[in-house]
Protein backbone atom coordinates (compact mmCIF):
# COMPACT_ATOMS: atom_id res chain seq x y z
CA UNK A 1 0.00 0.00 0.00
CA UNK A 2 1.27 3.45 -0.94
CA UNK A 3 2.73 5.40 1.97
CA UNK A 4 0.68 8.37 3.15
CA UNK A 5 2.52 11.65 3.66
CA UNK A 6 0.38 14.24 5.51
CA UNK A 7 2.19 17.06 3.74
CA UNK A 8 0.67 15.90 0.44
CA UNK A 9 -2.75 17.00 1.70
CA UNK A 10 -1.76 20.11 3.66
CA UNK A 11 -2.65 23.49 2.22
CA UNK A 12 0.52 25.58 2.16
CA UNK A 13 -0.11 27.65 -1.00
CA UNK A 14 -3.25 28.79 -2.73
CA UNK A 15 -5.23 25.83 -4.02
CA UNK A 16 -7.72 25.23 -6.79
CA UNK A 17 -10.16 22.56 -5.66
CA UNK A 18 -10.96 21.52 -9.22
CA UNK A 19 -7.28 20.62 -9.66
CA UNK A 20 -7.14 18.39 -6.56
CA UNK A 21 -8.13 14.70 -6.65
CA UNK A 22 -11.28 13.40 -4.98
CA UNK A 23 -9.97 9.84 -5.09
CA UNK A 24 -6.57 8.41 -4.25
CA UNK A 25 -5.43 5.15 -5.80
CA UNK A 26 -3.13 3.31 -3.40
CA UNK A 27 -3.40 -0.25 -4.66
CA UNK A 28 -4.93 -1.70 -1.49
CA UNK A 29 -8.13 -3.53 -0.63
CA UNK A 30 -10.73 -2.06 1.72
CA UNK A 31 -9.71 -4.70 4.26
CA UNK A 32 -6.10 -3.55 4.20
CA UNK A 33 -7.14 0.09 4.59
CA UNK A 34 -9.32 -0.84 7.54
CA UNK A 35 -6.47 -2.78 9.15
CA UNK A 36 -4.18 0.23 8.75
CA UNK A 37 -6.80 2.45 10.31
CA UNK A 38 -7.26 0.05 13.25
CA UNK A 39 -3.58 0.44 14.11
CA UNK A 40 -3.80 4.23 13.91
CA UNK A 41 -6.95 4.40 16.06
CA UNK A 42 -5.27 2.27 18.73
CA UNK A 43 -2.29 4.64 18.79
CA UNK A 44 -4.56 7.70 18.96
CA UNK A 45 -6.49 6.17 21.84
CA UNK A 46 -3.29 5.63 23.80
CA UNK A 47 -2.15 9.15 22.97
CA UNK A 48 -5.38 10.63 24.29
CA UNK A 49 -4.89 8.79 27.60
CA UNK A 50 -1.44 10.35 27.90
CA UNK A 51 -2.86 13.77 26.94
CA UNK A 52 -5.48 13.45 29.66
CA UNK A 53 -2.81 12.84 32.27
CA UNK A 54 -0.54 15.55 30.84
CA UNK A 55 -3.43 18.07 30.97
CA UNK A 56 -1.84 20.85 28.89
CA UNK A 57 -3.36 20.60 25.41
CA UNK A 58 -6.78 20.16 23.90
CA UNK A 59 -7.27 19.06 20.29
CA UNK A 60 -9.90 20.50 17.97
CA UNK A 61 -10.69 18.47 14.85
CA UNK A 62 -12.75 20.39 12.30
CA UNK A 63 -14.57 18.44 9.59
CA UNK A 64 -16.17 20.19 6.64
CA UNK A 65 -17.60 18.80 3.44
CA UNK A 66 -20.68 18.57 1.30
CA UNK A 67 -23.59 16.32 2.29
CA UNK A 68 -22.66 12.59 2.06
CA UNK A 69 -18.92 13.31 2.20
CA UNK A 70 -18.53 10.78 5.01
CA UNK A 71 -18.02 12.96 8.07
CA UNK A 72 -20.27 10.96 10.41
CA UNK A 73 -18.81 7.57 9.55
CA UNK A 74 -15.29 8.99 9.73
CA UNK A 75 -15.91 10.16 13.29
CA UNK A 76 -17.32 6.77 14.22
CA UNK A 77 -14.41 4.80 12.78
CA UNK A 78 -11.41 7.03 13.57
CA UNK A 79 -12.36 7.77 17.18
CA UNK A 80 -14.10 4.55 18.19
CA UNK A 81 -11.17 3.44 20.37
CA UNK A 82 -11.25 6.58 22.51
CA UNK A 83 -12.32 6.60 26.12
CA UNK A 84 -15.71 8.32 26.09
CA UNK A 85 -14.47 10.88 28.61
CA UNK A 86 -11.75 11.98 26.19
CA UNK A 87 -13.71 13.03 23.11
CA UNK A 88 -16.77 15.22 22.52
CA UNK A 89 -18.52 15.63 19.16
CA UNK A 90 -20.47 18.77 18.32
CA UNK A 91 -22.58 19.19 15.20
CA UNK A 92 -23.49 22.78 14.37
CA UNK A 93 -26.76 23.12 12.55
CA UNK A 94 -29.08 26.10 12.17
CA UNK A 95 -28.49 28.34 15.22
CA UNK A 96 -31.33 28.38 17.74
CA UNK A 97 -32.91 31.47 19.29
CA UNK A 98 -30.47 31.53 22.22
CA UNK A 99 -27.44 31.22 19.93
CA UNK A 100 -28.73 34.03 17.74
CA UNK A 101 -28.69 36.33 20.76
CA UNK A 102 -24.88 36.06 20.75
CA UNK A 103 -22.21 36.57 18.10
CA UNK A 104 -21.80 33.72 15.62
CA UNK A 105 -18.65 32.32 17.25
CA UNK A 106 -20.17 32.14 20.75
CA UNK A 107 -21.54 28.60 20.46
CA UNK A 108 -18.23 27.39 19.06
CA UNK A 109 -16.30 28.77 22.03
CA UNK A 110 -18.63 26.82 24.33
CA UNK A 111 -17.79 23.56 22.54
CA UNK A 112 -13.99 23.90 22.61
CA UNK A 113 -12.12 20.97 24.18
CA UNK A 114 -11.02 20.90 27.78
CA UNK A 115 -7.34 20.31 28.40
CA UNK A 116 -6.47 16.68 27.78
CA UNK A 117 -9.46 16.07 25.51
CA UNK A 118 -10.41 15.99 21.83
CA UNK A 119 -13.34 17.98 20.45
CA UNK A 120 -14.70 17.24 17.00
CA UNK A 121 -16.70 19.83 15.12
CA UNK A 122 -18.87 18.03 12.58
CA UNK A 123 -19.65 21.07 10.48
CA UNK A 124 -17.94 24.00 12.06
CA UNK A 125 -17.65 27.74 12.46
CA UNK A 126 -16.94 27.76 8.71
CA UNK A 127 -20.66 27.31 8.05
CA UNK A 128 -20.77 31.04 8.79
CA UNK A 129 -18.83 31.79 5.60
CA UNK A 130 -20.25 28.93 3.53
CA UNK A 131 -23.97 28.28 4.01
CA UNK A 132 -24.60 31.90 4.90
CA UNK A 133 -22.72 32.98 1.82
CA UNK A 134 -24.75 30.76 -0.47
CA UNK A 135 -27.87 31.88 1.41
CA UNK A 136 -27.03 35.42 2.64
CA UNK A 137 -30.60 35.94 3.82
CA UNK A 138 -29.69 33.79 6.84
CA UNK A 139 -27.43 36.60 8.05
CA UNK A 140 -30.51 38.74 8.66
CA UNK A 141 -31.46 36.38 11.51
CA UNK A 142 -28.35 37.55 13.39
CA UNK A 143 -29.86 41.03 13.81
CA UNK A 144 -26.52 42.76 13.19
CA UNK A 145 -26.07 46.54 13.31
CA UNK A 146 -26.16 48.06 9.85
CA UNK A 147 -27.50 44.89 8.20
CA UNK A 148 -31.14 45.49 7.38
CA UNK A 149 -31.34 43.68 4.05
CA UNK A 150 -29.26 41.29 1.94
CA UNK A 151 -27.90 44.17 -0.10
CA UNK A 152 -26.19 45.49 3.04
CA UNK A 153 -23.95 42.39 3.15
CA UNK A 154 -20.85 43.53 1.28
CA UNK A 155 -17.62 41.88 0.21
CA UNK A 156 -15.99 43.66 3.16
CA UNK A 157 -18.42 41.87 5.50
CA UNK A 158 -17.11 38.47 4.37
CA UNK A 159 -13.49 39.62 4.53
CA UNK A 160 -14.08 40.69 8.12
CA UNK A 161 -15.53 37.28 8.95
CA UNK A 162 -12.50 35.54 7.50
CA UNK A 163 -10.27 37.73 9.65
CA UNK A 164 -12.40 37.04 12.72
CA UNK A 165 -12.12 33.30 12.13
CA UNK A 166 -8.35 33.52 11.71
CA UNK A 167 -8.13 35.49 14.95
CA UNK A 168 -10.38 32.99 16.75
CA UNK A 169 -8.20 30.08 15.70
CA UNK A 170 -4.97 31.92 16.49
CA UNK A 171 -6.27 32.80 19.94
CA UNK A 172 -7.25 29.26 20.88
CA UNK A 173 -4.04 27.82 19.39
CA UNK A 174 -1.96 30.19 21.51
CA UNK A 175 -3.86 28.96 24.55
CA UNK A 176 -3.13 25.28 24.15
CA UNK A 177 -5.65 24.00 21.61
CA UNK A 178 -4.19 22.10 18.67
CA UNK A 179 -6.35 22.89 15.63
CA UNK A 180 -6.53 20.55 12.62
CA UNK A 181 -9.05 21.23 9.83
CA UNK A 182 -10.13 18.74 7.19
CA UNK A 183 -12.11 19.38 4.02
CA UNK A 184 -13.65 16.16 2.72
CA UNK A 185 -13.22 16.66 -1.02
CA UNK A 186 -16.06 14.75 -2.66
CA UNK A 187 -16.85 14.67 -6.36
CA UNK A 188 -20.31 15.69 -7.51
CA UNK A 189 -20.77 12.32 -9.23
CA UNK A 190 -19.90 10.40 -6.07
CA UNK A 191 -22.40 12.48 -4.11
CA UNK A 192 -25.06 11.60 -6.71
CA UNK A 193 -24.30 7.90 -6.26
CA UNK A 194 -24.45 8.15 -2.47
CA UNK A 195 -27.76 10.01 -2.56
CA UNK A 196 -29.15 7.31 -4.85
CA UNK A 197 -28.02 4.62 -2.38
CA UNK A 198 -29.85 6.44 0.39
CA UNK A 199 -33.03 6.17 -1.67
CA UNK A 200 -32.47 2.58 -2.78
CA UNK A 201 -31.21 0.98 0.45
CA UNK A 202 -33.88 0.69 3.11
CA UNK A 203 -31.54 1.05 6.08
CA UNK A 204 -30.30 4.39 4.75
CA UNK A 205 -33.65 5.87 3.66
CA UNK A 206 -33.91 7.94 6.81
CA UNK A 207 -30.74 9.84 5.88
CA UNK A 208 -32.23 11.24 2.69
CA UNK A 209 -33.52 14.81 2.73
CA UNK A 210 -34.94 16.88 -0.08
CA UNK A 211 -32.71 19.61 1.31
CA UNK A 212 -29.72 17.61 0.04
CA UNK A 213 -31.00 18.03 -3.51
CA UNK A 214 -31.64 21.74 -3.03
CA UNK A 215 -28.12 22.33 -1.74
CA UNK A 216 -26.73 20.19 -4.57
CA UNK A 217 -28.08 22.79 -7.00
CA UNK A 218 -25.59 25.22 -5.45
CA UNK A 219 -22.60 22.89 -5.86
CA UNK A 220 -20.47 25.31 -7.88
CA UNK A 221 -21.11 28.15 -5.44
CA UNK A 222 -20.13 25.96 -2.51
CA UNK A 223 -16.92 24.91 -4.22
CA UNK A 224 -16.07 28.56 -4.90
CA UNK A 225 -16.67 29.57 -1.29
CA UNK A 226 -14.94 26.52 0.16
CA UNK A 227 -11.90 27.28 -1.96
CA UNK A 228 -11.84 30.90 -0.86
CA UNK A 229 -12.35 30.05 2.82
CA UNK A 230 -9.59 27.43 2.79
CA UNK A 231 -7.15 29.73 1.01
CA UNK A 232 -7.82 32.62 3.38
CA UNK A 233 -7.75 30.68 6.64
CA UNK A 234 -5.01 28.07 6.13
CA UNK A 235 -2.47 29.19 8.72
CA UNK A 236 0.42 27.74 10.68
CA UNK A 237 -1.71 27.74 13.82
CA UNK A 238 -4.71 26.11 12.17
CA UNK A 239 -3.78 24.23 8.99
CA UNK A 240 -6.23 22.90 6.42
CA UNK A 241 -5.96 19.46 4.83
CA UNK A 242 -7.88 18.59 1.64
CA UNK A 243 -8.82 14.90 1.83
CA UNK A 244 -9.90 12.89 -1.24
CA UNK A 245 -13.29 11.62 -0.03
CA UNK A 246 -14.70 9.45 -2.83
CA UNK A 247 -13.19 6.39 -1.12
CA UNK A 248 -14.51 6.41 2.46
CA UNK A 249 -12.10 3.81 3.81
CA UNK A 250 -9.10 5.63 2.41
CA UNK A 251 -10.33 9.02 3.61
CA UNK A 252 -10.67 7.71 7.16
CA UNK A 253 -7.18 6.29 7.13
CA UNK A 254 -5.67 9.50 5.72
CA UNK A 255 -7.35 11.65 8.39
CA UNK A 256 -6.30 9.27 11.17
CA UNK A 257 -2.72 9.16 9.88
CA UNK A 258 -2.52 12.95 9.64
CA UNK A 259 -3.81 13.43 13.19
CA UNK A 260 -1.29 10.89 14.50
CA UNK A 261 1.63 12.39 12.58
CA UNK A 262 0.77 15.94 13.60
CA UNK A 263 0.46 14.97 17.25
CA UNK A 264 3.96 13.47 17.18
CA UNK A 265 5.31 17.00 16.81
CA UNK A 266 4.27 17.74 20.39
CA UNK A 267 7.14 15.96 22.08
CA UNK A 268 6.31 17.50 25.46
CA UNK A 269 3.11 15.45 25.76
CA UNK A 270 4.15 12.82 28.30
CA UNK A 271 2.66 11.10 31.31
CA UNK A 272 3.54 13.01 34.48
CA UNK A 273 6.24 11.54 36.70
CA UNK A 274 5.21 9.93 39.96
CA UNK A 275 5.64 12.20 42.97
CA UNK A 276 9.05 11.62 44.61
CA UNK A 277 7.51 11.09 48.06
CA UNK A 278 5.13 8.49 46.74
CA UNK A 279 7.90 6.74 44.79
CA UNK A 280 10.07 6.62 47.91
CA UNK A 281 7.27 4.99 49.91
CA UNK A 282 5.85 2.51 47.39
CA UNK A 283 6.82 -0.44 49.60
CA UNK A 284 5.05 1.13 52.58
CA UNK A 285 1.84 1.73 50.65
CA UNK A 286 1.87 -1.80 49.21
CA UNK A 287 2.30 -3.23 52.69
CA UNK A 288 -0.62 -1.17 53.97
CA UNK A 289 -2.85 -2.50 51.17
CA UNK A 290 -1.65 -6.08 51.63
CA UNK A 291 -2.62 -5.98 55.32
CA UNK A 292 -6.21 -4.95 54.65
Amino acid sequence: MKSINPDDFKVVDKIKLSALPTNLEVGASDEKKENKLEKITAKLSELQDVMYAHNRYGVLICLQGMDTSGKDSLIREVFKGFNSRGVVVSSFKTPNSTELEHDYLWRHYLALPEKGKFAIFNRTHYENVLVTRVHPEYILNENLPGIEKVEDITAEFWENRMEQIRNFEKHIAQNGIIVLKFFMHLSKEEQRQRLLRRLEEGKHNWKFSTGDLKEREHWEEYMEYYEEAINKTATKEAPWYVIPADDKEMARYIVGKIIWEEMQKYTDIKEPEMDDKIRANIAVYKEMLDKE
